[in-house]
């Protein structure tokens, strides 16, 4: 009984040890990040999707200029051939890659949609109308899960670097997570320009 008493209180009191030095919160912010990381590669393979059926659509335009096509094409195919993991949150080099391809699909998107502005048949479809709408509404929500992101990783760094539980952090080897650099961030917020008018551009013809 004793031996057993003794170990309890061992327990308990290593128990108490790691709550007080974050042990706990570590688990938990890390659960966040994961969770809140996992919505973001969701959300951007939701748009790789819309950017598929939107090609397929537009490849209904005979005339339309097959080099702005390529270009979205190509960003898809190489925002689409990255792997992305919950370890790709403690590779610098991997998270860069992953954000630079997502701003090249954001930017190939946003001049097709300038494009389509000298195409009224095109933009008078139907099946385009509704892609165009169902990628806007996807574009938000990757600005949100964006955003949740880098509060998850905020708080989550916060805790890593501060004392005492940056002590914690440096037993267990809990390094800081990767967040959206500003100049990335900036891109690709940039949500491709859908607000089409009722005319063709200035100058356009078909």
């Amino acid at each position: 009984m004793k031996t057993w008493l003794v170990r309890m209180g061992t327990v308990i009191a290593l128990a108490l040890t790691l709550t007080g030095c974050g042990y706990n919160d570590f688990q938990r912010l890390d659960e966040a990040t994961n969770s809140a990381w996992a919505e973001v590669v969701n959300q951007y393979q939701r748009r790789a999707d819309l950017t598929d059926n939107l090609v397929a659509t537009v490849k209904g335009e005979a005339k339309f200029e097959q080099d702005t096509l390529n270009q979205v094409v190509n960003a898809r195919a190489k925002a689409t051939s990255i792997q992305v993991t919950p370890e790709t949150l403690n590779n610098p080099q991997a998270f860069q890659q992953f954000q630079a391809a997502q701003g090249e699909l954001s930017s190939a998107l946003s001049r097709l949609m300038v494009t389509v502005e000298r195409y009224p048949d095109l933009k008078a479809n139907k099946a385009f109308s509704d892609l165009r709408v169902a990628l806007e509404g996807t574009e938000n929500r990757i600005a949100v899960a964006r955003n949740r992101y880098i509060q998850a990783v905020q708080e989550y760094n916060v805790l890593a670097r501060s004392f005492p539980t940056n002590l914690t952090a440096m037993v267990f080897s809990y390094k800081p997570k990767q967040n959206f650099t500003v100049a990335n961030e900036a891109e690709i917020s940039r949500a491709p320009k859908v607000d089409f008018g009722t005319s063709p551009a200035p100058g356009a013809s078909r």
